[in-house]
C-alpha cells in the first residue's frame, strides 16, 4: 500500500500529463525503434512489478549495462516528449522524480506495457510488446539514476583543473579515477537511486593508466560542464 508521500508523487507525475494541453501530448504515431538487450539477463515473459537490473540485485557490471542500454533507448523513443537525458521540457511529465522503488515500478511499467490514453486521444504509445520488457527495465534504469540539477556544481571548478590535468597527459590517472568516483558518490538522484550515472562517472569509467584514455574522459568531462550551463 502506498505511503501519503508515494501516492503524491506519483499523483504529481500524472498531473503534468493532465495540466498539459492534450494536442501538445497527443504522439501515438510515434513508431518505436528497436532496442538491442542481447547483454541483458533475460526476465522472463510475464512482466515484473520491480526493476530487475539494480546493482543490488545483479551487480553493478549488469547495472552499468542496463543504464547504456537504456540511455540509447531512452533518447531513440522518450525523449521527443520526456527530453533529452529525461530532463522534461514539459510536454510530458518529468520520469526523473519517479521514486526507485517498486511503486514507482509498477507505475512505469504500467505506462510502458500500455501506454496512456485521454478522452480517446492517445498521449503515450504502447511501447511493452515491441520493444520488450528488457528494454522497458534498461530504460527504467537509465531514468532513476539520472542526478538532480546542479548536483555537480559545487564541484566545477575542481573538474575544471581535472580537465586540465587529462590533456596535458601528464595526469596520474588511477588517482584521478578514484576521486571522480568519490565525486560520484556525493551525485543525488531525484529517483533516491543510492548511484548516480553522470558526467564523471562515465569518465571514471573510460579512464586507465593508459594516457589515451585522458582525451576521452576530458571530453566527457567538458561535456557534462557545458550541459550544466
Amino acid at each position: 500500500m502506498l505511503d501519503v508521500r508515494n501516492r503524491r508523487s506519483i499523483a504529481a507525475l500524472m498531473l503534468v500529463g493532465l495540466l498539459v494541453p492534450a494536442q501538445v501530448l497527443a504522439h501515438g504515431n510515434v513508431a518505436p525503434q528497436p532496442v538491442n538487450t542481447d547483454a541483458l539477463p533475460e526476465v522472463g515473459e510475464e512482466w515484473l512489478t520491480e526493476n530487475p537490473y539494480r546493482a543490488d540485485k545483479v551487480g553493478d557490471d549488469v547495472w552499468k549495462t542496463a543504464v547504456k542500454i537504456g540511455d540509447s533507448g531512452f533518447n531513440q523513443n522518450c525523449a521527443r516528449c520526456h527530453g533529452l537525458g529525461a530532463v522534461s521540457g514539459g510536454l510530458a511529465p518529468d520520469l526523473r522524480f519517479l521514486e526507485a522503488e517498486e511503486y514507482g515500478d509498477e507505475w512505469f511499467a504500467e505506462r510502458f506495457q500500455h501506454g496512456y490514453t485521454q478522452d480517446g486521444t492517445t498521449k503515450m504509445p504502447t511501447f511493452g510488446p515491441i520493444l520488450g520488457q528488457k528494454a522497458g527495465w534498461a530504460i527504467r534504469t537509465y531514468i532513476e539514476t539520472r542526478p538532480e540539477d546542479g548536483a555537480l556544481d559545487a564541484h566545477n571548478d575542481r573538474i575544471k583543473a581535472i580537465v586540465a590535468d587529462l590533456m596535458t597527459g601528464t595526469a596520474d590517472g588511477k588517482a584521478i579515477k578514484a576521486e571522480l568516483e568519490q565525486i560520484n558518490s556525493e551525485v543525488k538522484t531525484f529517483s533516491g537511486a543510492p548511484v548516480a550515472d553522470s558526467t564523471v562517472s562515465r569518465a571514471a569509467e573510460v579512464l586507465t593508466e593508459d594516457k589515451a584514455s585522458f582525451k576521452h574522459a576530458a571530453e566527457l568531462l567538458e561535456l557534462g560542464l557545458s550541459a550544466a550551463k
